[in-house]
């Protein structure tokens, strides 16, 4: 597949356009931001790393029948995906309290919570992503009834797999970001883009609580790039040099 010109440079991916139209190479970049590119800055490693998780994330979600923007993995950096709309809805899925939701809730960080949240925020930079209700996205536009849904019912599909699939290796999920598009070469066809990985999930040691996700850039922790390696290493995935 062909790389051509340059279409698109987001926080922490570039998209390329290809010989097919209907195709786009996903690469992940190193750069790291936070609070809406408030913080800033570079963990060796990242994109490779995300690019692995992401890839691996995706082919099991897609093994269940959940359709993916994913078509394969091509390198340690790229991914070739299928061109879509995104549908300016980012979707948040908890399990546990933290972040935002303590904060604004003031429910103490890691209090678990007796059934999956799902949580909705306009994917607007200008606005820092703000908070929304369902009823925004179908006054403005933004997404259909259908569409809101599907999404909603199959984001407890892949909560349902994700949160096991993390249980048996260790890390308990706690709360992740989706975002879903429509087919460019089938607009009525919604489909899980973007990425699953340590910048897009909250995943903390099962034993320890150790976070083992970008809250550690967030937070000063340090040991950014190793946290992200181990969720790659109890994965099965090896780090390619």
């Amino acid at each position: 597949m062909e790389k051509r010109e340059h279409l698109y440079e987001g926080k922490a991916k570039v998209m390329f356009a290809t010989d097919d139209p209907n195709l786009y190479i996903q690469y992940f970049k190193d750069d790291a931001t936070a609070f809406n590119g408030v913080k800033k800055g570079t963990i060796t490693e990242k994109g490779v790393v995300n690019n692995l998780v992401a890839s691996k994330l995706m082919t099991i979600l897609e093994a269940v029948g959940i359709p993916v923007h994913l078509v394969r993995r091509l390198n340690d950096r790229e991914q070739l995906v299928r061109k879509v709309q995104i549908i300016p809805v980012e979707v948040v899925i908890r399990n546990v309290a933290a972040g935002s939701m303590s904060r604004r809730l003031g429910i103490p960080e890691g209090q678990p919570l007796s059934r999956p949240v799902i949580e909705y925020y306009y994917k607007a930079d200008s606005l820092d992503d703000p908070l929304i209700v369902r009823d925004h996205a179908l006054v403005f536009g933004w997404a259909t009834e259908a569409e809101l849904a599907w999404i909603e019912s199959t984001c407890l599909r892949i909560n349902d797999v994700l949160i096991g699939f993390f249980a048996n290796i260790g890390i308990r999920l706690v709360d992740y970001k989706l975002e879903f598009g429509r087919l460019a070469e089938d607009p009525g066809k919604v489909v899980l883009a973007d990425e699953i990985s340590p910048d897009t999930c909250r995943l903390w040691d099962w034993t320890t609580g150790e976070k083992l996700d970008k809250d550690r850039f967030r937070r000063d922790l340090g040991g950014v790039v190793e946290a992200y390696r181990e969720v790659a290493r109890r994965m099965g995935l090896a780090i390619e040099s």
